[in-house]
């Protein structure tokens, strides 16, 4: 009895001062006296960058927001013109040298971005709908393209003719392992919602079944464990190494997560419907830390 209630008094001191720690986080990007609350308008990717620099992709922006040290700003406004670059950015990633990918299906392309903030493509139009972004150890760039259910591979500089490297129906995320396997998120694929591809190619189902109602993107730790966004079912899973799934975070005040990110130990998930980005503990505790000053509606 003694141990249970020494337990629970740890979990409790953690919980509080997780929840503290995100209070300043809000307090800072939500209600300083120089930064107005952001302006997102349907956030759906996010990534993070070594030095602590968060990009959140934002379809009815359109554009790329930038996050330094609480302050919010707009890092790329794309034209509001049809097929214009980065009209419908879809998703994000940071590659090795630092740089920001982003996938457009607007412009069916993936874009890098120079040190001047200026995106080039990289493919001349040759993807589909991009959902998803990957960097291998060697640069390689891979991506999901959720229209003509394939995955692409092309070499960090670019390529008109990108080379098919798996197909795999309806990929929306993707991660990279240590090892250089990719790890394939599908929402309906006969073989599994989840399957690793080895470096040589080969498909290796891993989460066979279809226990997932709309996923949307995947993160994979370094101990084997995947998290899955799922947007019909308002939670995020937690898959085993063994590929046994559960609900790990859900309910209210998640409503329809989508995009997902490392953000050093913890998570950042952003939710489109409600226009906020929250960041989780590894236990699964979740706070807001950018949301808007009133909910879409008011």
């Amino acid at each position: 009895m003694g141990d249970r209630w020494l337990t629970a008094c740890r979990f409790t001191h953690r919980r509080k001062l997780f929840t503290a720690a995100l209070t300043i986080l809000v307090t800072n990007f939500s209600v300083g006296s120089d930064q107005d609350p952001p302006d997102w308008r349907y956030p759906v990717a996010v990534t993070a960058a070594d030095d602590g620099t968060i990009y959140v992709a934002d379809r009815q922006l359109p554009g790329i927001w930038k996050i330094v040290d609480g302050r919010n700003s707009v890092y790329f406004q794309a034209s509001g013109k049809l097929r214009a670059p980065l009209n419908s950015v879809r998703c994000l990633a940071i590659d090795h040298k630092g740089r920001l990918l982003a996938g457009d299906s607007a412009t069916r392309d993936i874009y890098v971005f120079d040190e001047t903030n200026d995106p080039s493509s990289l493919t001349n139009g040759a993807i589909g709908i991009p959902m998803s972004i990957a960097v291998a150890p060697d640069d390689t760039i891979y991506t999901a393209d959720l229209e003509l259910h394939r995955i692409w591979k092309l070499p960090p500089g670019g390529t008109p003719k990108p080379q098919e490297f798996a197909a795999i129906n309806s990929p929306r995320g993707l991660d990279m392992d240590a090892a250089g396997n990719l790890w394939v998120l599908s929402s309906s694929d006969s073989k599994g919602q989840i399957q690793m591809i080895r470096p040589d190619g080969m498909v290796v189902p891993f989460v066979s079944d279809h226990p997932f109602h709309l996923p949307q993107n995947l993160v994979r730790t370094e101990d084997g464990t995947i998290y899955v966004t799922d947007n019909y079912h308002r939670c995020i899973w937690r898959v085993t190494s063994t590929g046994d799934c559960e609900e790990w975070v859900n309910g209210r005040p998640l409503d329809r997560p989508t995009g997902l990110c490392r953000f050093e130990k913890d998570f950042l998930v952003v939710d489109p419907h409600i226009r906020t980005m929250f960041q989780i503990s590894p236990d699964g505790l979740l706070a807001p830390v950018l949301q808007p000053a009133r909910s879409p509606g008011d």
